[in-house]
């Protein structure tokens, strides 16, 4: 059982890695330029899942909820 919880803590950290990266490699959302980009920003609003930053978000989500369950997983303190 302690090989496991070594194998799960390897991926906890890989996971912590990966997440960090791809929430620094996103752009950053400053509420004042919504209103001064105008019609750009619809063009932009409708094609972002399948913009680089959309994908971005999307494993960002995916990786935040592994995260979320490997840490429920190993403070439950069963292995």
């Amino acid at each position: 059982m302690e090989a496991l919880r070594i194998v799960i803590q390897v991926i906890f950290i890989i996971l912590c890695i990966a997440l960090t990266v791809l929430v620094l490699m996103q752009e950053g959302k400053s509420a004042g330029l919504g209103a001064i980009s105008g019609a750009a920003e619809t063009y932009w609003g409708k094609n972002k899942g399948r913009s680089m930053e959309g994908k971005l978000v999307k494993i960002t989500k995916y990786l935040a909820v592994g995260f979320m369950a490997l840490t429920i997983i190993l403070n439950l303190n069963v292995f």
